[in-house]
């Protein structure tokens, strides 16, 4: 799920080397988080959280296969 959320949102952004995806694992549930570079948040996040909810209902549609919940949060310095 990492490697798909970093394939997506390096394609989003214009400094793409600076794209994190992180991963923790919860029992019930693993966080990712997402850090790019501060001009690059606003088309992660996109117009009125538009982007970051489709980034949400993507991992929610992929986690049914892995039986587990995924959380996106975007990282704000």
């Amino acid at each position: 799920m990492r490697d798909l959320i970093n394939q997506i949102v390096q394609e989003l952004v214009d400094h793409p080397e600076q794209v994190v995806v992180t991963e923790i694992q919860g029992h019930h549930a693993h966080v990712i988080e997402v850090e790019v570079a501060k001009e690059d948040r606003g088309k992660v996040v996109g117009r009125r959280g538009a982007t970051a909810d489709a980034l949400r209902t993507l991992l929610k549609a992929a986690s049914g296969k892995h039986g587990k919940r995924f959380i996106l949060e975007i990282i704000e310095d």
